[in-house]
């Protein structure tokens, strides 16, 4: 058991109205709840800040339930078991988890999934071996469809989606053009990640010409982080054919009004393009085979990834918000608990 008894948590003070910011979120301290007959108790050692989240502060139908105004967030986490009454998780062993932003959570062990720190650092499970990394795996493969010597373009190209799709693309023998937002970032896509060509999209006036000068070629691959002039750059360069894979339009989340749409979305019916949105919790019959192939990668070294830590349940709401400022380099995490491992 551990030592203190209080279990500290975020809770959504009030739903936000544009770009979030501390005051709508307040950290609460509650009793460590007490697993009862068939539960476990899991102390979070990371938890996962994603952009999707902030969908899930507005009311309203969507994919994912909403955030309720006065109770806890929740979010990908990993853990370790501290007590255990179920006997399929003994005290000690790392989980993966849905009950982030808080300290410790109860569970009937229906919503863990066993992780092996093995494979990779066990906060590498909310990255590029988790839900971020099988996003980028499973949006680039199964519908981008790259074929060797394709030209891939992937905007927000140095975030924990983008960097993996960059890499997976490279392992696919394509050509990539990344853009993202600073020197740094562009380096690392450069010199570690191995794509071909970068854009710093904060020091370019004209994206689509930009990306025309990179690419004289077409593009045959647009995965979408982004939207905006991105997403117009790229159906501006798109060649026939072409494959535009929807993951995420970050640039758009935090509007009050709904954005004009791309002034050139004919190019869709002239170029005869495919626009693919997905969500990747629909294909996790898939997540075997994308943990099996991300193991062999990491241990060739042909997949690298980047972290930025924030630390204490403390600091998750400005972890959150830095998203959507470009403080991100690869996947954001905050760090809630030691890892008694390290």
């Amino acid at each position: 058991m551990p030592e203190n008894t209080g279990n500290r948590e975020i809770h959504l003070k009030s739903r936000p109205k544009g770009m979030p910011t501390e005051e709508h979120f307040k950290l609460v301290e509650t009793p460590i709840p007490q697993p009862e007959s068939g539960e476990v108790l899991v102390r979070n050692i990371f938890m996962s800040v994603d952009p999707y989240m902030r969908a899930r502060m507005r009311e309203g139908k969507s994919y994912v339930e909403p955030f309720q105004v006065g109770k806890p967030l929740d979010g990908g986490c990993v853990g370790q078991v501290v007590r255990s009454e179920n006997g399929r998780f003994e005290v000690g062993a790392y989980v993966l988890g849905a009950k982030g932003w808080r300290e410790y959570y109860v569970s009937d062990g229906g919503d863990l999934t066993r992780i092996d720190p093995g494979v990779a650092p066990v906060q590498a499970f909310l990255g590029v071996v988790g839900m971020t990394g099988m996003t980028g795996y499973t949006g680039l493969l199964k519908f981008g469809r790259p074929a060797e010597g394709d030209t891939v373009f992937v905007s927000a190209a140095a975030g924990a989606v983008g960097s993996v799709v960059c890499q997976v693309a490279k392992i696919k023998g394509c050509r990539v053009i990344a853009s993202a937002g600073s020197e740094e970032k562009l380096e690392w896509l450069q010199s570690e990640a191995g794509v071909d060509q970068t854009i710093h999209y904060k020091r370019t006036e004209d994206l689509a010409a930009e990306l025309e000068r990179k690419s004289p070629d077409g593009i045959d691959i647009y995965y979408e982080n982004v939207g905006g002039d991105h997403l117009e750059a790229a159906l501006a360069n798109m060649n026939d054919a072409g494959r535009v894979v929807m993951c995420g339009l970050i640039s758009q989340y935090n509007a009050e009004e709904s954005p004009c749409g791309p002034g050139n979305l004919f190019n869709v019916i002239t170029k005869r393009l495919t626009m693919k949105g997905f969500i990747v919790s629909d294909h996790m019959d898939e997540y075997d085979a994308f943990l099996s192939d991300m193991a062999e990668w990491i241990q060739a070294g042909k997949i690298k990834w980047k972290e930025t830590v924030f630390e204490g349940i403390e600091k998750a709401p400005e972890a959150f918000i830095g998203l959507f400022h470009g403080e991100n380099f690869g996947k954001m995490l905050v760090r809630i608990g030691p890892d008694p491992a390290v």
